[in-house]
């Protein structure tokens, strides 16, 4: 539904003064103290993005005063509403919003935008700032995310409320911009969206027309309502932007639409008020310059000779939220305790899994899985069993893949597809959509409740690196389940055979990579997944079958002794993931030559790191100079284990099309030349 504008809309910037209604009005007062708390604190750090802020101040004070079910005082406070700015630049567009309705965020915060170890930096950051739900600024991210936290409140409300009892019940508002939605991973998100019709997500789109390198008419033509409709949106626009009824009657109607999400289209103008700078691509980075800000201060009516001013009837006219939001609080913990007398099993489970608890012995079994040794398991395979003999304990681990799900192995089999019509299902359905995949994985672990996975190809961990070095910086404890994860895959050939992708995952701070050597080392993986609550976990699996060995519970620690030497060791062989077999079949080989070898699995580099100094010397004796590391992947990065004495077989060339074997002779992975490789190393 379109709403027709009730306001003139500014043609000439230089008569906006008298256009405007005048700050006297507690509305227009409070809109304008958040432009001008962006503005200065921009002008002030001579860095930041002071366009965004001043457009949408009217949007954004109105759904922080009338909608937003929040509480100041306890940010963390589970039932609340979330808010995300996807265009994370506009930063002091929240941080005024978080300061004025009484977060703990100060005025000398504002005030310190941008600075070393301030509580606002550049972009918001997830922890640093009370009050901030995620880590945004590359774009299109918040967009997805959002999806995730409205996927993981429709799970959760599915499986724990009850008649007279929803304590599941909040929405997902987001500011996004026109570079969110011309960002690739906004069509493959909202796609899905609308497919699981999550009618509690609202997006407001900052429509200002303009971006870095200028009017978006350049670049952007696409008929934003039918993209939308045709994803099953609700779209409402375009509205007045500045016109505060419009907007109201906008919301309104996005909130009462339960089986759609909504795209509220709002016109703004970019630097709204700046007498030369509105609508155009010089606000949007850039501070205004002190002669324009006070230039914009007459035009709207604001003390040119103040500074991080706040009107006095402001702080009580926003602040209201704390005394709203402790009471929407105190409301849904009677509620909750209404619910704990009438279903106590499911309150004290609902508080164990938003507590991030494990459940009671819930790795119980896990060891038994692989005691055969004398069998041959794909990881991925092992993978799979292991998931599902977890789900069994954990009603609230969920996820699947990007359309691979019988080959990565990532199906709860006891489970069905979650839907629009069943939303307490734990299988999603993603679609090829990995880059929405993993930014979706990553809003459902921040809500809290669920604990969420994700599935592809190795190869195609490229598709989803921006989300996932966001799950690392926030901390999240998301699980990626890797499979195909090398020229093991054979005859899929080149494109799908992953050379470089094993580094550049390892190169992420913070996120945990583990390629275990077999199905045991694959239980370990999922361990360390589980019990992480600081980052994400990548687990990395194969298609190929390989030989299950013996138990050793140091593969929790990234790297220890498979086989040791009858003597003092001459060499060490270092080993990943299928590698290791043909490892221990070379050290049989040297033994008969008389060389004397220790092989260490090493499944994790970032669990080893984080390992003592002793063990670490156990492990890698500094007086043991000649080391091989074998991996089917780039060698790039191995030399921090194997020194300037040691030596590795890798592969840093692309791939080929053949069965496995012949590919890992050809490429001269075989536990020959690792033997050969030995004997010249040893000399």
């Amino acid at each position: 539904m379109e709403y027709a504008s009730q306001s003139q809309k500014l043609k000439d910037p230089q008569t906006q003064g008298a256009n405007m209604e005048k700050t006297t009005d507690i509305e227009q007062l409070t809109i304008n103290t958040i432009r001008f708390l962006a503005v200065d604190a921009v002008q002030k750090a001579n860095s930041g993005h002071p366009g965004l802020p001043m457009g949408t101040a009217p949007m954004a004070y109105l759904l922080w005063k009338k909608y937003l079910k929040h509480n100041p005082k306890n940010p963390g406070w589970f039932n609340r509403d979330r808010f995300l700015l996807s265009p994370g630049h506009g930063s002091m567009l929240l941080y005024g919003l978080l300061h004025l309705t009484g977060y703990d965020l100060s005025l000398e915060d504002i005030i310190d935008f941008r600075q070393w170890n301030s509580k606002t930096p550049g972009h918001p950051e997830l922890g640093r700032t009370p009050g901030v739900e995620m880590t945004t600024g590359p774009l299109g991210q918040g967009f997805a995310t959002g999806i995730g936290m409205a996927i993981a409140e429709r799970f959760l409300a599915a499986q724990f409320n009850r008649p007279g009892h929803e304590i599941v019940d909040h929405f997902i508002y987001a500011i996004v911009s026109d570079g969110d939605l011309q960002e690739g991973i906004s069509y493959e998100a909202a796609s899905l969206a609308g497919h699981y019709r999550l009618g509690k997500l609202i997006y407001l789109f900052d429509d200002n027309r303009i971006q870095i390198e200028g009017s978006t008419s350049r670049v952007f033509s696409e008929d934003i309502r039918k993209r939308f409709e045709g994803f099953n949106w609700q779209v409402i626009g375009p509205i007045d932007g500045n016109n505060l009824e419009e907007i109201q009657k906008a919301i309104d109607e996005s909130r009462a639409n339960p089986d759609q999400p909504s795209l509220i289209d709002c016109r703004t103008n970019i630097a709204f008020g700046s007498p030369n700078k509105q609508d155009t691509a010089a606000a949007h980075g850039a501070p205004l310059g002190e002669e324009e800000v006070a230039a914009t201060k007459r035009n709207l009516g604001w003390p040119e000779d103040k500074h991080f001013y706040i009107p006095d009837e402001v702080l009580p006219h926003l602040r209201t939220a704390v005394d709203e939001g402790q009471s929407a609080e105190e409301q849904w913990n009677r509620l909750m305790e209404s619910y704990q007398s009438r279903y106590p099993a499911d309150y004290a489970r609902f508080m164990d899994q938003v507590g991030g608890h494990l459940p009671d012995n819930w790795s119980e079994g896990l060891d038994d899985l692989f005691k055969d040794t004398g069998q041959k398991l794909a990881t991925r395979g092992a993978s799979g069993e292991i998931l599902n003999k977890l789900a069994e304990k954990f009603i609230n681990i969920m996820g699947g893949s990007a359309d691979l799900g019988p080959s990565n192995k990532t199906i709860i089999k006891a489970d069905n597809d979650f839907s629009a019509d069943d939303y307490s299902a734990r299988n999603l359905n993603f679609g090829v959509r990995e880059h929405a995949m993993a930014a979706i994985c990553n809003g459902i672990a921040l809500h809290s409740g669920v604990i969420p996975y994700a599935g592809t190809f190795l190869v195609f961990s490229d598709y989803m690196k921006p989300a996932m070095r966001l799950s690392a910086l926030m901390g999240l404890r998301v699980i990626y389940i890797f499979s195909h994860d090398s020229i093991g895959l054979g005859e899929d050939g080149p494109t799908h055979q992953p050379i470089e992708h094993l580094l550049s995952m390892r190169a992420i701070p913070n996120l945990y990579v583990i390629r275990p050597a077999d199905a045991n080392e694959t239980v370990y993986a999922w361990k360390t997944a589980l019990e992480r609550m600081t980052g994400p976990t990548a687990i990395v699996t194969t298609r190929q079958k390989l030989p299950v060995l013996t138990q050793n519970p140091d593969a929790v620690k990234g790297a220890y002794i498979v086989r040791e030497s009858d003597k003092e060791p001459e060499a060490i062989i270092i080993a990943t993931g299928s590698e290791l077999s043909l490892a221990l079949e070379a050290s049989e080989i040297l033994k008969k030559d008389g060389v004397d070898v220790r092989v260490v699995s090493m499944p994790s580099w970032e669990l080893f790191e984080a390992q003592p100094l002793e063990y670490k010397n156990k492990v890698f004796p500094p007086e043991i100079r000649i080391r091989l590391a074998v991996e089917a992947g780039s060698s790039e990065g191995w030399r921090k284990y194997i020194g300037f004495e040691g030596d590795v077989i890798g592969i840093d060339h692309f791939g080929a099309s053949a069965p496995y074997e012949v590919l890992y002779e050809k490429f001269g992975i075989t536990s020959l030349e690792i033997a050969k490789r030995i004997k010249k190393l040893v000399g």
